[in-house]
């Protein structure tokens, strides 16, 4: 998409994805994406790590629920998406800027394993089995809107 920052990642799932709906009943997983440099050094003869990136991630809708019945803890994962940045207060007035990333594309490293990709059944636009899809962007709500304490719009609860 025009103007958004797009990259894509390479690490493993620190943990395994946890799947949410919106009250609309959109379906979202949500995902830590551990991604460090190894590099071999010389000098001591053996591998090293070089700092970690731990990438917040959500993904929607039917891609979303694939996420959750395909990923676990551990896999490795090549991933790609949006940049996105989100303020908040904190219970103590503080705030807080996060990056995270909206996941377009993502699917297991063959580099140390296999995979067996099976063709999901097309669900509806609400992640839901049934009918004919429908517009994923119809059920989104207005940003500032109220959720009545469920999540709603396009910012995660984890």
């Amino acid at each position: 998409m025009s103007g958004e920052t797009t990259i894509t990642i390479i690490g493993n799932l620190t943990g395994d994805p946890e799947m949410h709906y919106t009250q609309t009943g959109t379906a979202v997983a949500g995902f830590t994406i551990a991604s460090s440099a190894r590099t071999y050094n010389k000098q001591v003869e053996q591998w090293q790590d070089g700092e970690v990136l731990f990438m917040r991630c959500s993904a929607w809708r039917d891609l979303g629920e694939h996420v959750a019945e395909s990923l676990t803890r551990g896999t490795r994962v090549i991933a790609s998406g949006r940049l996105r940045m989100r303020t908040y207060e904190t219970s103590d007035g503080d705030k807080r800027t996060v990056t995270e990333m909206t996941v377009d594309e993502i699917g297991p490293s063959l580099r140390f394993a296999t995979a067996k990709p099976q063709k999901a059944t097309r669900t509806g636009g609400n992640g839901h089995a049934g009918g004919a899809p429908t517009d994923p962007w119809a059920n989104a709500a207005p940003a500032g809107a109220s959720t009545g304490g469920q999540w709603q719009g396009d910012e995660p609860p984890f």
